[in-house]
């Protein structure tokens, strides 16, 4: 078992397929850390690898918001405090990646395109130990998936923690995804 493991992701809502890729990290390590990439919305870097990801309408949650769900999650899963951090992870800035993360941590990966080959090389090329949970799996399930089912009036809390669900009604997130994808438009 790793001392301090870490996974990372935009988490543009924390969906159950996140959680599922947490748990299964925290499963290997004794301390989990939880990166949020993409944390500052304004500073958005274009990833020509894949450039969705720095899309205004793709990223409608600031990462308070994001880190709320991730620790929602984390808890109503059974996650005790204590064994998980969230912190920034600018993976657009390889530079400064050490900041937040340190080199002895256990990065856990999950790998579905060639975005996740690019960030496995980079953290690779940092001397971060690496760990792929699985890689070329199709994704289940996809955030951009769940906004455009809130958008459209479509059932998505089964799609999400049910702590993820209460804390996008209660804070009026879901106004927020409408705005955002009818910007792009």
């Amino acid at each position: 078992m790793e001392e301090l493991g870490f996974i990372h992701g935009r988490f543009q809502l924390f969906h159950n397929d996140h959680l599922q890729y947490a748990l299964l990290a925290k499963e290997q390590c004794k301390k989990l850390i939880v990166g949020i990439t993409s944390p500052e919305n304004a500073l958005l870097i274009r990833e020509e690898v894949d450039p969705h990801r720095s899309n205004a309408a793709d990223n409608p949650f600031t990462f308070y918001e994001r880190f709320n769900m991730a620790k929602l999650a984390l808890l109503e899963a059974g996650v005790k405090r204590e064994d998980f951090e969230i912190v920034p992870y600018p993976i657009e800035r390889p530079d400064i990646l050490t900041n937040y993360i340190p080199l002895n941590a256990t990065s856990f990966f999950t790998i579905y395109d060639q975005w996740g080959y690019e960030k496995l090389r980079r953290l690779q090329s940092l001397g971060y130990k690496t760990i792929v949970l699985f890689d070329d799996r199709e994704k289940q399930m996809c955030s951009t998936d769940i906004r455009h089912k809130i958008v459209g009036g479509e059932d998505w809390k089964q799609m999400v923690p049910n702590a993820v669900y209460d804390y996008i009604i209660e804070n009026g997130l879901t106004e927020k995804v409408r705005l955002a994808l009818s910007k792009s438009k």
